[in-house]
């Protein structure tokens, strides 16, 4: 299945508590509980002004819906040609 690298911009996002964090990731989730199997969030990344987030799906549409049904931004989001880790240079 496809994976996606996913841009929001959230001003302050560095500085939300754990409990806001666990509000948004159960938002999420309850969103890909109705929205089926076929879309899957791995994880998230909280940076300065923005999260990355990384997800499984068939499409870019759907990714995009997820956001839509959840109230969050989506700025960009790219398909990953290829990943590559430490082992690549072996």
């Amino acid at each position: 299945m496809p994976k996606y690298v996913i841009e929001r911009e959230i001003p302050g996002a560095g500085k939300l508590t754990a409990e806001q964090l666990k509000a948004i990731s159960q938002t999420s989730c309850g969103v890909l509980s109705n929205m089926g199997p076929q879309i899957q969030w791995v994880q998230s990344y909280v940076t300065t002004d923005k999260i990355y987030c990384v997800y499984n799906a068939p499409n870019e549409e759907m990714v995009r819906e997820h956001a839509r049904q959840g109230g969050f931004p989506a700025n960009s989001v790219s398909r990953v040609s290829t990943i590559i880790d430490p082992t690549t240079a072996e």
